[in-house]
Order: C-alpha cells, then sequence, then structure tokens
C-alpha cells in the first residue's frame, strides 16, 4: 500500500502503520453506525485518508471489515509438547474473555446478530477469520492434543469442542459480565476437562 499524508497533520503513514489505521477505523465507525450505514466514504474519513486508498484493496466495507476481523482475531499458542492440558484450556478460555472486550468482538456480534440480513458476511466471517484461526478457541487447543497423541481425537465431538466457550457466554449473560479467571478455571475442571475423559476434581 503506497503511503500517504493524513489530513490532520504532516504525518506520513505507511504499510502497516496505514492498514491498522483503516481497520481501527472500521470498527470504530461499525460501532457507531452499523452494517447497514457502514461506508468507504465514513471509514475514510475517520481513518483520516482518502477513499481511493481504501478502494485500492477493498470493493466493499464489508470486505475491509472482515479483513479488519481477520487481523484482529487472537490465536492460540498451546504449549508446544502438548503435556499441559488444562493450563492451555484456561488460557483460550482467557483469551477469549479478554477478546470479548474488544472493538473486534462488538464487530462480530452485530454480524452475527444480523445474519438474516448479510448472510454473505457471516458465511465470509467463518470462511475468512474462524476457520483459518482454528475455529473456536479451545477447539484449537484441543486439536493440538489430539495431533499431538496425548488426547483421544474421538473425545473431540461437535458438542465438547464447544463447552468452554457456550459457557463464557452464558455466564457472561447471566451474570451480566465477563467470567472471572476462577469461574474459568472452573468450566475446565467441572465441565470441559469431564467431558473428555478426566475425571473430576
Amino acid at each position: 500500500m503506497a503511503e500517504e499524508t493524513s489530513p490532520r497533520g504532516p504525518e506520513r503513514r505507511r504499510g502497516d502503520a496505514l492498514l491498522r489505521a483503516i481497520h481501527e477505523a472500521a470498527l470504530a465507525e461499525l460501532a457507531e453506525v452499523g452494517l447497514g450505514q457502514l461506508s468507504m466514504e465514513g471509514i475514510a474519513r475517520r481513518a483520516a485518508t482518502a477513499k481511493t486508498v481504501l478502494y485500492r484493496r477493498w470493493s466493499t466495507p464489508h470486505e475491509l471489515l472482515v479483513d479488519a476481523l481477520h487481523q484482529a482475531h487472537p490465536v492460540e499458542v498451546p504449549t508446544p509438547s502438548a503435556d499441559d492440558l488444562r493450563t492451555d484450556l484456561v488460557a483460550a478460555l482467557k483469551l477469549l474473555t479478554d477478546w470479548m472486550g474488544t472493538p473486534a468482538a462488538g464487530a462480530v456480534l452485530a454480524v452475527m446478530t444480523e445474519r438474516h440480513r448479510y448472510p454473505e458476511l457471516a458465511e465470509a466471517l467463518y470462511s475468512r477469520v474462524f476457520d483459518p484461526r482454528g475455529g473456536t478457541f479451545t477447539s484449537t487447543v484441543l486439536r493440538h492434543y489430539a495431533n499431538a497423541g496425548t488426547l483421544d481425537p474421538r473425545r473431540l465431538t461437535p458438542i465438547v469442542t464447544q463447552i468452554g466457550e457456550a459457557l463464557v457466554f452464558k455466564l457472561t449473560l447471566d451474570l451480566n459480565r465477563l467470567p472471572t479467571d476462577e469461574e474459568l478455571v472452573a468450566i475446565v475442571d467441572e465441565a470441559l476437562l469431564p467431558a473428555l475423559g478426566f475425571p473430576l476434581g
């Protein structure tokens, strides 16, 4: 991406710095105006760049949004030796709760809430954001352990791989706050590990 001069001053931005500013602007603009009003004009104005800069890389504001979400989505890094499943699962859920407080999480919620109006956008969210990152937060960890031979892959059913995230979302709704670290540990110890065949306690 070519460099450009910000209308707000003489600062020149290029490469990653400019791309990051555009991505942040897309998420902020969505939070303010919603999916239906998201536009290249609004994103360019918020990023303090020219609209033509955006069109050099993206055809639509939704395409830009998906790119921003791809860059903002965190990636789990399980223990390479795959010998500390409990710690890695707790860390994955902590990564999830940290992410839930970000503009990217709000954007994902907006897309999923209006997936009936924008089915192609919701499909792109899965195919270009979630799937390349390994799906859900805990499923990345579980597949890592299964591939390493320390966890029976037959245990990784569609239900089991969703338990951790489902309970995080349920507690968030019920308590009107994000789960604490202690509650994340309880999710792993009392629900996820027993579902994987490990004894409770």
